[in-house]
């Protein structure tokens, strides 16, 4: 089986292409950008903008992969208030450019996974907060907004072409390697710095009232490899841990996990112009069709977290 993992120069990215060639044996090709570095043993790898369309088809044609991970996105939601309209361009517009590179090549019909996001949801308008795939989305932000419209054009396709499309709605996830630009990594990080005495014992947080669903990575990555080999063409997916855990009860863990007194200080910097309160995934589908269950508790995510900022300190 000949895999593609397009965006694999990001945090998921190394992950997944780790799983695919150690754990499931493909052969597997990471496209990322040129200032991108990932890990990426066993692999080929090949710089790709897929804001040109015509350079998506060339290799497609070169490699001719039989499932194709979709994870090129600009993936922050703090970002997408600063920058919406590259949110915009590399969210809708480079997904179609792939979707259309497919399309566009005779006899071709690769198994397409298209990563999109919890945060389509938005609000949730359930008493339990309890998020279907068939919950309707109001999403609250720029991010959101991009990834439900390649949600939308991806069902679209599967309906309109018979392109062979599976939709992830990949709740936070979480684990050693990610950017300090998300919560648990930014907040592991800083824990880090303090315990080697390179910080001041304050961590400026946002806001800490808000309930999100965490995911390991790894547990993440698993699903998607399940859902390339069991999931049904034209579906939609949640991919989470089925919990909800509020911030402040995540940052009172990793502090107790440091072993440092940290004070905690508010930055109004941190705040985003509007704030889902509790996002919380139901996966019942994908368990029903693929047999995924989340394997990596929430404290064994913090302690890898923090091991891995510790030993960028070292360095």
């Amino acid at each position: 089986m000949k895999a593609m993992i397009i965006g694999g120069g990001g945090f998921v990215g190394s992950h997944l292409a780790h799983h695919l060639v150690q754990n499931l044996g493909y052969v597997t090709t990471v496209t990322k950008l040129p200032h991108e570095s990932a890990s990426t043993i066993g692999c080929e790898v090949y710089p790709l903008d897929i804001l040109d369309r015509d350079a998506v088809q060339a290799l497609l044609i070169r490699i001719r992969p039989d499932v194709i991970f979709h994870l090129a996105a600009q993936s922050s939601v703090a970002q997408s208030w600063k920058a919406p309209q590259q949110t915009v361009a590399v969210n809708i517009c480079g997904s179609l450019n792939v979707l259309d590179a497919i399309r566009g090549i005779e006899g071709y019909t690769p198994r397409v996974i298209l990563i999109g996001s919890g945060e389509e949801y938005g609000t949730p308008t359930q008493e339990t907060g309890m998020l279907t795939e068939t919950t309707p989305i109001h999403p609250k932000n720029p991010y959101a907004i991009t990834k439900a419209a390649q949600n939308q054009f991806g069902t679209l396709y599967a309906d309109a072409y018979g392109m062979d499309l599976i939709m992830v709605r990949a709740f936070n996830h979480v684990g050693p390697g990610q950017s300090p630009q998300f919560v648990v990594s930014d907040f592991c990080k800083q824990a880090s710095e303090i315990a080697a005495g390179i910080r001041s014992p304050e961590i400026h947080v946002g806001n800490l009232s808000a309930a999100r669903d965490f995911t390991d990575v790894r547990d993440v990555v698993r699903a998607y490899g399940l859902l390339a080999q069991k999931g049904r063409a034209g579906e939609t997916y949640n991919v989470g841990s089925g919990r909800a855990v509020v911030i402040r009860d995540l940052l009172d863990r990793i502090i107790r996990q440091s072993g440092v007194r940290i004070r905690v200080i508010p930055d109004p910097e941190r705040l985003r112009p509007v704030e889902v309160p509790r996002i919380c995934a139901d996966i019942t589908k994908l368990k029903s069709d693929t047999g995924w269950m989340p394997e990596i508790t929430l404290e064994q995510t913090i302690a890898d977290t923090l091991a891995f900022w510790h030993s960028q300190i070292d360095r």
